[in-house]
């Protein structure tokens, strides 16, 4: 059902609630419209206050001659306002209502938030002023939205030249206006490093001061790091002095394990199973004591949890693009990091599917809008459940760009998600997805001052240009090669110098502009130095985009310490370099970057953690090969080897990351179960190897591997150490002869 739909008038029953719904809807309507709606007594939709409705967040909508919301609270009434705009289409003054939306609608989860936390690390929220926080309050609400978590203090107190607030000041205010729009306020609070008393005192002068409060969350560690009876004994002392001053706030400390007490979990579930009464749920977030299942299998029933998804990030974090395989492409994680704009709305209903029958809902961990979509996403997930995902992406297009081509801006959010499922330079979807930005900015020019399309038109871009670049590189990097086997040393050399073309160029002075434009329009911050971002891995694009993400700038660099070499040694040298990796048939070769965990053929155990390190300036500055810039994290590693030639000795070449410790005496290598090596880290290291081919904090060692120990040319490979771990980032298996 299509219909054309006029709302000349809003009538409402004389509450303040219903009036304040209205006041907001016809405000709704004029931005889309260009016509405010009256006020009357009879008008085409009625707003009302009902205390018959069943929930606080539930609503109703009826559809006879006029339409009629009813609710039993605002934000019941915000969220039948939401649903309203969002199956609305707004073209030349008219508006299209494109489905029947008449009926009940009971919300699924009952908490349903994100965090929005004023303080120096976000790549937005510390550039807002209030009404930046009303604006954004509202547009969650429009998905579902019941609660916001704000954060009064870390304990530093730090704050940058975007903040106008001090953040308890700004805690204490964002809590009042969340009030009025009917929200519930949480407030993520961690432990400091200070005493029981000092805790109180400052935790006393924040209830004190904010005017509504609802739930409130201490980590269990990242920050706050206590052993759990000392966590739980101070939990307990603040729900007494929360619930003081605010009588039906609830206490929700969360299962986030420090990584400094191996038993905290356990000793957690034996503080938990006392049954505190002071202690009303439990959160599970990243860094977690244990897995959401087994939580809820071993906390007392009586106590819900509530979970805090880590929607923000991409890299080296709890779901990690491809958070199933953890195979994000080098490339992608380099260019665009940890926390760039990041739409993925396929990715997330896995999770949420994954994670909704163990929880009462969920508050996300959110540092800013770089996941703006995701929000509103998850929000509905929780309000509705079992959603259809394109309905709910078409409802984001149809209610932050109205008048714009639905169908047409729903397939380029899409595309965003898409781009990433590959290498950038195999990608067949990524310029086709920047069309896609680009065009509807064209048909549609308002959307050229709106933040949330130049948001995603950036990233298109940056998208488009990471391929560009590595295709570019990869084409490079081949003809130098080609060079190099013929003898052509400065040849060779100049073909890895050529500049970029002018579309190039073009491409990365529109990303310019997009990103002056975001901090201009909303604060978001992509530029440490212009832009004040808190660090290179915060949202800060501009630090990482142009990274090196092929090995030519690593070449050039090797190019250049050719040259301090003595001239006969020079061409050697480099191509030793260039084919530092490259094995023969019945040798292996794996790098962590480059196959990713699939391709070791076996399924790791324990908890792996790829510490990525491509998108650290200080670290991919043309020193390191992209082999190297992935490291694998974890007491165990195995992988299957094959195809070597069963009566040839060998040996094993592993670059690890260079952490050091007196405590790991047992780094153990093993082949087909046995021993190659077991002593301190690393074993027979080769020094004069690091110094020619690898980037600093990195280094390789050597071990025999004995024919006799190969059945049939194949076996696994195993790496133990229990103490420090295993972090490694390439295996070289060759020929004893052959080993460079």
């Amino acid at each position: 059902m299509c219909e054309i739909i006029s709302v000349l008038s809003i009538s409402h029953d004389g509450s303040e609630q219903a009036k304040k719904a209205a006041d907001l809807l016809r405000q709704e309507l004029y931005s889309r419209t260009g016509t405010k709606p009256e006020l009357s007594a009879d008008g085409e939709i009625h707003l009302l206050i009902d205390p018959s409705v069943a929930g606080t967040d539930d609503y109703i909508i009826e559809k006879n001659r006029a339409f009629i919301f009813r609710a039993k609270s605002l934000r019941g009434l915000v969220y039948a306002i939401g649903l309203f705009l969002r199956r609305t289409e707004y073209c030349g003054g008219e508006i299209l209502l494109i489905e029947d939306i008449s009926g009940k609608y009971s919300r699924c989860m009952s908490v349903r938030g994100h965090q929005l936390g004023y303080r120096t690390t976000p790549n937005a929220y510390d550039a807002w002023d209030l009404a930046d926080y009303e604006r954004y309050y509202l547009d969650l609400m429009y998905f579902g939205v019941n609660t916001v978590e704000h954060i009064p203090s870390e304990g530093n107190h730090r704050k940058n030249c975007l903040m106008r607030y001090d953040t308890e000041a700004l805690c204490a205010e964002a809590s009042a206006l969340a009030d009025q729009w009917d929200l519930d306020v949480s407030l993520w609070y961690p432990n400091a490093e200070e005493s029981m008393e000092k805790m109180l005192e400052n935790r006393k002068a924040v209830f004190e001061q904010t005017p509504r409060i609802d739930a409130v969350f201490p980590p269990g560690g990242d920050p706050g790091d206590f052993n759990a009876d000392e966590f739980i004994h101070r939990v307990k002392a603040i729900s007494v002095l929360l619930k003081q001053k605010h009588p039906k706030a609830k206490m929700f400390p969360s299962a986030q394990a420090p990584r400094q007490y191996p038993n905290w979990g356990n000793l957690f579930i034996q503080e938990m199973e006392k049954m505190p009464p002071e202690i009303d749920g439990v959160v599970l977030g990243p860094n977690r004591a244990m897995d959401l299942d087994e939580l809820r299998m071993r906390l007392p029933g009586r106590y819900p949890i509530r979970l805090y998804p880590d929607i923000t990030h991409n890299v080296r974090c709890e779901y990690p693009v491809h958070f199933d395989r953890n195979d994000w492409h080098f490339a992608w994680a380099i260019a665009e990091s940890r926390e760039c704009i990041n739409p993925r709305p396929r990715e997330y209903r896995r999770i949420h599917r994954l994670t909704r029958g163990y929880i009462i809902g969920s508050v996300s961990y959110s540092e800013g809008i770089n996941d703006d979509l995701n929000k509103m996403i998850w929000s509905d997930m929780d309000y509705f459940g079992e959603t259809d995902l394109r309905q709910s992406v078409s409802d984001y297009v149809r209610l932050f760009f109205p008048g714009s081509d639905v169908s047409l801006l729903t397939d380029a959010i899409f595309g965003l998600e898409e781009n990433w499922n590959t290498d950038p330079a195999e990608g067949g979807c990524i310029e086709d997805t920047y069309r896609k930005w680009l065009s509807a900015g064209e048909k549609n020019p308002a959307l050229l001052k709106n933040w949330r399309y130049i948001l995603h038109l950036f990233r298109a871009s940056c998208d488009l240009l990471v391929q560009k670049r590595r295709r570019f590189e990869l084409k490079l990097v081949r003809e130098s090669k080609k060079l190099l086997q013929k003898n052509l040393f400065d040849q060779s050399r100049q073909v890895l110098q050529q500049p970029f073309d002018e579309d190039y160029t073009a491409l990365r002075e529109k990303i310019e502009e997009y990103a002056a434009f975001l901090f201009k329009a909303i604060g978001y911050q992509t530029d440490v130095k212009r832009y004040f971002c808190d660090s290179w891995e915060r949202g800060a694009t501009l630090e990482t985009i142009d990274l090196p993400v092929t090995d030519r700038a690593y070449l050039l660099n090797r190019f250049a310490f050719a040259d301090t070499l003595p001239t006969e040694e020079r061409l050697p040298y480099i191509k030793e370099a260039a084919t530092r990796t490259q094995v023969d048939q019945d040798e292996y070769y794996y790098s962590v970057a480059i196959h990713g965990l699939a391709e070791t053929g076996t399924t790791q155990t324990g908890e792996v953690y790829l510490n990525f390190k491509g998108d650290n300036p200080s670290i991919n500055d043309g020193s390191a090969p992209m082999s190297v810039l992935n490291v694998y994290d974890n007491f165990t590693f195995t992988c299957k080897v094959s195809g070597l030639t069963a009566k040839t000795d060998y040996q094993i070449r592993i670059v690890y990351l260079n952490r050091r410790s007196d405590e790991a005496v047992r780094h153990t290598v093993l082949f087909n179960d046995e021993v190659l090596y077991q002593g301190p880290q690393f074993g027979a290291e080769d020094p004069d190897y690091d110094r020619l081919f690898l980037p600093k904090g990195f280094v390789s060692a050597v071990y025999t591997l004995p024919h006799r120990l190969l059945c049939n040319g194949c076996g696994i490979l195993a790496l133990k150490e229990d103490t420090m771990g295993v972090m490694f980032s390439e295996i070289l298996i060759t020929k004893k002869e052959n080993l460079q």
